[in-house]
């Protein structure tokens, strides 16, 4: 006799809420927020001495993985690398660092978007244990403290939702001639 199990290990997302998602003043506030999260010079040429783009590049693809193979929630690699991108910009750092800097960079990140964060243990199994767990959680210090503790980054999935609803895209001849948006029941 075989069991069949009904459970569902889904996420239980909040609807969007159409006071936002409708308001072109939330996208104009978005847009000016972003530039605080963003870096303000080229971080290579002003900041970094032993780290290069094709390094940056390579932590960021390990990252990319380890939040597909984690099935981390979509907003926590790109609020990663704006992390990674951040604390770059304002502290010299040894390339030895880097992948360290990458697994402190998600856990921050998992912590604030997921409902069940990546672990410490786990993300040093990810790095072939080249670094401890204390190290990690010493090293999260160190970066909330760079970041001023200022994590709620805008990123760029925070624009998804906005842009697409200004898309024309099948609404032609309707009113405004846009998408219908179903949380504004407009078009």
């Amino acid at each position: 006799m075989e069991l069949l199990c009904l459970e569902r290990d889904t996420v239980i997302r909040a609807r969007p809420d159409p006071n936002l998602l409708c308001n072109d003043r939330v996208l104009q506030s978005l847009l000016n927020i972003e530039e605080r999260f963003i870096p303000q010079c080229s971080y290579f040429k002003c900041v970094q001495k032993d780290i290069q783009p094709f390094m940056r590049r390579m932590v960021a693809t390990w990252m990319l993985e380890v939040c597909e193979e984690q099935k981390c929630e979509e907003e926590v690699f790109p609020l990663a690398m704006n992390y990674l991108d951040r604390f770059l910009a304002v502290f010299p750092t040894k390339k030895c660092y880097l992948q360290l800097l990458g697994a402190v960079c998600m856990f921050l990140a998992s912590k604030l978007k997921e409902t069940r964060p990546l672990t410490a243990e786990k993300l040093c199994i990810y790095t072939d244990n080249s670094i401890r767990p204390q190290e990690l959680l010493d090293w999260e210090l160190v970066v909330l403290g760079k970041l001023k503790w200022n994590l709620a980054a805008v990123t760029p999935n925070d624009f998804i939702e906005h842009i697409v609803r200004k898309l024309p895209l099948g609404g032609e001849g309707k009113r405004g001639g846009g998408v219908y948006c179903p949380w504004c029941a407009d078009w």
